[in-house]
């Protein structure tokens, strides 16, 4: 599947216009989730997706899939975008969406920050389990 997605993208590779990134190096990935204009997350099945809460963290737009933990994740329309799986025309269209139309990329991306704040950091996950033990000791 990479050969040949490398082979159709290659006038846009030699460009610099699309990157790709091959292998584990945890830099690279946060580099590039950091300085990209989006990242887009295409599965077909999906469970809990770090890849997408890290984007989301650094205040990346995100154009994913509408699958399994994904819609957790994102507020389709306010701090990223979901798309059928299939959807490649929809998965076109956001991401145009998002490069065409900057203000509306930032306010997405700080929205998409501040999601990964309220609800996924181990701050918040800790303020839940002592939450739980104390109303459990109350009684």
């Amino acid at each position: 599947m990479y050969r040949k997605v490398l082979r159709k993208a290659n006038r846009l590779v030699n460009t610099g216009d699309i990157i790709f990134v091959v292998g584990n190096n945890e830099t690279l990935v946060n580099s590039v989730q950091r300085f990209s204009s989006v990242v887009i997350q295409k599965s077909i099945r999906e469970g809990f997706c770090l890849c997408v809460t890290e984007a989301l963290w650094k205040g990346t737009p995100v154009v994913a899939s509408n699958v399994g933990g994904i819609p957790y994740q994102i507020d389709d329309g306010r701090n990223g975008f979901l798309v059928e799986p299939q959807d490649n025309e929809g998965f076109a269209e956001r991401i145009v969406q998002i490069l065409t139309n900057p203000d509306e990329a930032r306010a997405i991306g700080e929205a998409a920050k501040e999601k990964v704040r309220k609800e996924f950091l181990i701050t918040r996950l800790l303020s839940d389990y002592l939450d739980m033990l104390n109303s459990v000791t109350k009684e």
